[in-house]
């Protein structure tokens, strides 16, 4: 390796996936209920048992890492004698970005040259993995830190994420629709489609019918975005918040329409903190596309 890579819990890649491909992380922390946990890819705490306590009514929280952790965090790395590639959650969702940018700058002042870089990946869950997962592959092909970082920050809004939830009751809990439109939307069986924009915050794209009717429509926007449209050849990921069935749905779609896909298409769990703002019910699709451009 000519350098490290490192990223956040947040980009939901597994724990095996991560040690396999040297890809350090540092964990966000969270409460549930009234524990505090760290999000520690599915150790500490199941996703089942995440999620089911969710259902049950408890409250989450995230917390972001601070300047002082990923101070740590840089120095511990660059015991190694390499400098430090590292891709933070999208600025958009997150403080945690600038945190990260501020520890960097203060690590490389300390050391008079700069040996930490730091990507603000625009991103969240397996789509910010996808671009992790890619930036690994060039750190493999022996590019330099300083080629995998310009490729990263040229080609990052080309990581297209489109999620969908089949369960209102955490958008009224979260605040992001009122108790009247939850209960409408429930009655009406309405399942929010929605996509990361350009500044890397999740924002509504439009109301639609049916979980059959969302599960066709979120594979239409991938036909529609991908990277060579059908003939899209490369990576695909899909998460979920405990609903296999509905992702393994989108997989099956997905493969359908696009016989090109580079390798199986992936499907991991929503970690534990975009868990508590999702909760469960969600699933998102992640995949190469045109240039996000709002």
């Amino acid at each position: 390796m000519k350098f490290v890579l490192s990223c956040c819990s947040p980009a939901d890649l597994t724990s095996e996936f991560l040690k396999s491909k040297d890809i350090e992380y540092i964990p966000f922390h969270l409460i549930l209920g009234n524990k505090e946990l760290i999000d520690d890819l599915g150790a500490s705490i199941s996703y089942e048992e995440f999620y089911r306590a969710m259902d049950d009514g408890a409250d989450t929280k995230t917390m972001q890492v601070n300047i002082y952790e990923y101070v740590n965090h840089f120095k511990k790395l660059l015991e190694k004698g390499l400098p430090i590639l590292h891709v933070t959650l999208s600025g958009g969702l997150s403080g945690t970005a600038n945190s990260a940018i501020m520890a960097a700058k203060e690590v490389n002042e300390e050391l008079g040259k700069k040996m930490v870089y730091v990507v603000d990946s625009l991103g969240a869950s397996a789509g910010y993995g996808l671009l992790v997962d890619k930036l690994c592959e060039l750190r493999d092909a022996g590019k330099t830190v300083e080629e995998v970082y310009e490729w990263a920050e040229q080609n990052k809004l080309k990581v297209h994420h489109w999620f969908f939830s089949t369960d209102l009751k955490f958008f009224v809990r979260g605040g992001r629709i009122s108790k009247a439109s939850g209960w409408l939307g429930t009655l009406l069986t309405i399942c929010p489609l929605l996509r990361v924009n350009v500044f890397g915050k999740l924002v509504p794209h439009q109301k639609v019918r049916g979980k059959k009717a969302v599960i066709k429509a979120i594979v239409e926007k991938m036909v529609e975005f991908a990277d060579g449209g059908t003939e899209y050849n490369e990576k695909v990921y899909i998460t979920h918040a405990h609903c296999v069935e509905d992702a393994l749905a989108v997989k099956s779609l997905v493969e359908e329409n696009f016989p090109q896909v580079r390798g199986k298409v992936t499907v991991n769990s929503i970690g534990t903190t975009i868990g508590c703002h999702t909760g469960p019910g969600t699933v998102a699709l992640f995949f190469f596309g045109k240039e996000r451009n709002d």
